[in-house]
């Protein structure tokens, strides 16, 4: 779990960095580009696997990356930053909604940890809103896209990666960049255009961002999520994706000097940390 909890620390940055400062480019150039340098930072250590295994890291990366960055980059337009990173609060649902689906039974366990958890991230949603009223429902939509894709995603490395380890020596390092190369693909056809209007006017800071977004963010933070999941149960995978919502409004309030509410913030963000704790037990 160490390694989620290192990973929700990093990400608590992207969504006010993503907001602050690459708000310019086209979300569609900017999926493309972070999934571009996440592969390249792993191509390296890409391992030869049969045809069949290869193309299934690579679908699931289609889905888990490619899927949810076209969905998450675009409600940017719609949100600001820490809206996005509040209205990923459903994410444990559809994590132990799959996963019991898949195994045909119900977890009362794994419900009630991820409602836990996210009854705590929606106090803090109550906490850090404005008075604008109801958000944009694109927006809305297109972060529970992105949730569900992550959460598809997450549950099928998991199965992918336990049937091929079970016939051949495996590594999580060399298998990633099928999933990365997966959603390259995928992604390229929307990217084309905006990639030619986005790259001639990249500025210092942004191309900064984007190096720190794909290669660490992107690229190294999957990779140790991919990983963490696979020796987490499914209830405590579920906790751990609402993490980083209190963590994320933290530093919009911190650091990004967003407005955020802390008589909210405290005991909301304590109880996603109260259920994160209660599923390593």
């Amino acid at each position: 779990m160490s390694l989620l909890v290192l990973v929700s620390l990093i990400w608590a940055f992207s969504f006010g960095l993503i907001g602050a400062t690459l708000q310019t480019i086209h979300p569609d150039a900017l999926t493309w580009l972070r999934l571009a340098l996440a592969a390249a930072v792993f191509a390296p250590f890409a391992r030869r696997l049969p045809t069949v295994a290869a193309g299934r890291f690579a679908w699931i990366g289609a889905v888990q990356f490619g899927v949810m960055y076209v969905a998450y980059n675009w409600s940017f337009r719609f949100l600001r930053g820490h809206e996005v990173a509040l209205l990923t609060v459903t994410t444990p649902f559809f994590v132990t909604a799959l996963n019991d689906w898949n195994g045909r039974a119900f977890s009362w366990r794994n419900a009630l940890l991820a409602t836990t958890a996210v009854v705590g991230a929606v106090i803090v949603i109550a906490g850090g809103h404005d008075t604008r009223g109801a958000l944009p429902l694109a927006g809305i939509a297109l972060t529970q896209v992105s949730n569900l894709a992550f959460a598809v995603g997450q549950l099928a490395y998991r199965r992918a990666f336990a049937d091929l380890a079970a016939r051949q020596p495996l590594s999580d390092a060399g298998v990633c960049f099928y999933g990365y190369a997966g959603a390259v693909a995928v992604t390229l056809p929307f990217a084309l255009r905006p990639l030619a209007g986005a790259l001639p006017h990249l500025d210092r800071e942004q191309a900064l961002a984007l190096l720190y977004l794909g290669t660490i963010a992107s690229g190294l933070s999957f990779f140790l999520w991919n990983r963490g999941a696979r020796f987490t149960s499914a209830g405590a995978l579920a906790v751990m994706n609402n993490l980083k919502i209190p963590l994320a409004v933290a530093v919009s309030l911190l650091v990004f000097r967003e407005p955020a509410d802390l008589r909210q913030l405290l005991p909301g963000g304590g109880l996603v940390l109260a259920a994160a704790a209660a599923a390593h037990f």
